[in-house]
């Protein structure tokens, strides 16, 4: 239905628009936090009778939750606006997210936004939308991130076949790269009771993969500056007693927070997978030095040793960074021989983009982009074959996978405990359930092909 016209009109019509019965459409960028947190806002948004929509069902609300980890998560977020006001052009579309909060009058300026809300009052939003009234400009809620110290719960749900629970927010490491403390906060996290709660609440609805999420996963056990007596070790023990969910993983761990006691742990364990994601950044302790991380290259080594001695069968995935200021070619190369003789499983690989209040984005050597997409490249093709080898591994060998939701061209897919990804021909009977298979052979993704089935496995 077209706005009417008038201004007194327009309020009106938008007013009752927020009653109930509204439909409102989500669109996330980024992390699985993001989709934990935009999964909780929609449920906040139902109890208040607001119907989710899909994207492209010309809805009465768009809501946009941000990235801003690089210049093309700012990018993607401005096609998403766009493409909202081609959906729907008389549509409110709110923005939050990291980006939200970095660049909250820069999306403001963007045609066709009517509401930024901040890291402070992101879970406000039902709030803000209930009491909306139509501007010529958007409306900015938005604070200084030295405020923003409350730990808010959430976690997706009916998305998709695994669910990601927050268990931390925020970050009190300051990389030279990142803007995540300025767009999130200090570290901060929530009690183990409830987080287990919320875990067994989860795995009754039906939920048989939990991951743990947060900014800085290792660091739980700080509140608001303050440390309290749970860690996150203290945590992974309480949630595998958990019985009413099936699996769980951990989403990324800085290794520097990656113990002994952790990878011991996972090992013995009932229902965490062998699965770690530690990020890298770099191969190169002179560069692991200006990014101002907090281990260097030797200490990451014997992280991958430790865990390919204890856990023989985990998949361990990479976060590797190119191009960073002062990255020589030999730099580089440092970084992609090291990757290479660690023999891990997988990587994500990131040019490095320039963020404005960054120590980086100050540093001389600059390197070009065009030589970032170069190494980039080299970094991708030394990725898949990794992969291709830890998958090799495993063909024609019993798996344990999980199988998802999606329908893709007549074929279903899934993980296994040890994150290999695996394709089947489409079976509804399939869908959450975990399944003994075994697999002959790739197909053109590099993933691995369902060649027989047992039947449903046992945990």
């Amino acid at each position: 239905v077209p706005l009417l016209h008038g201004m007194g009109r327009e309020i009106h019509y938008l007013c009752s628009m927020m009653k109930r019965g509204a439909t409102v459409a989500f669109h996330t960028l980024g992390c699985k936090l993001n989709f934990a947190e935009t999964s909780t806002l929609a449920r906040d948004l139902q109890v208040e009778g607001f119907k989710r929509v899909a994207f492209n069902e010309i809805p009465d609300v768009f809501v946009i939750n941000t990235c801003s980890v690089t210049e093309n998560a700012n990018r993607k977020c401005r096609q998403v606006i766009s493409k909202a006001r081609r959906i729907a052009p008389d549509a409110v579309i709110a923005v939050t997210g990291c980006f939200a909060q970095l660049k909250p009058e820069e999306i403001a300026d963007i045609p066709g936004v009517d509401m930024v809300l901040g890291a402070a009052d992101k879970f406000k939003l039902t709030e803000h939308l209930v009491n909306y009234k139509k501007n010529a400009a958007a409306k900015i809620y938005s604070c200084e991130i030295d405020h923003v110290n409350e730990f808010i719960p959430s976690y997706s749900k009916g998305d998709r076949t695994r669910a990601f629970l927050k268990a931390q927010d925020g970050c009190d490491y300051s990389c030279s790269f990142c803007t995540i403390p300025l767009a999130r906060g200090a570290s901060r996290s929530d009690t183990i009771e409830k987080i287990v709660a919320s875990a067994q609440q989860l795995g009754e609805e039906g939920i048989v993969e939990i991951v743990l999420t947060g900014i800085n996963i290792g660091d739980f056990g700080k509140n608001n500056g303050l440390d309290h007596p749970e860690e996150f070790i203290d945590l992974i023990r309480e949630l595998d007693k958990v019985e009413s969910v099936e699996r769980f993983r951990i989403s990324s761990i800085e290794p520097n927070l990656l113990n002994d006691d952790i990878i011991e742990f996972v090992s013995a364990s009932k229902h965490f997978m062998p699965h770690f994601h530690i990020p890298l950044q770099s191969g190169s302790n002179k560069i692991l030095k200006l990014m101002k991380r907090r281990y260097l290259k030797e200490h990451y080594a014997a992280r991958i040793e430790k865990i390919k001695n204890t856990i023989p069968h985990c998949c361990i995935g990479v976060d590797v960074i190119v191009g960073f200021p002062g990255e020589t070619d030999g730099d580089f190369l440092h970084t992609h021989n090291f990757i290479r003789d660690l023999g891990v499983s997988y990587l994500h690989v990131f040019s490095y983009s320039e963020r404005d209040n960054t120590l980086a984005s100050e540093m001389h050597g600059m390197v070009p982009r065009s030589i970032r997409l170069e190494r980039s490249k080299m970094l991708q093709a030394l990725s898949d074959k990794l992969k291709r080898e830890f998958y090799s591994g495993y063909l024609n060998q019993s798996m344990n996978v999980l199988f998802e939701s999606e329908q893709n061209s007549g074929e279903i897919h899934g993980f296994s405990e040890n994150y290999i990804k695996v394709s089947a021909p489409f079976d509804p009977s399939w869908v959450n359930q975990v399944m003994q298979v075994y697999a002959s052979e790739f197909d053109p993704e590099g993933n691995l092909v369902v060649n027989q089935h047992v039947d449903t496995a046992q945990p």
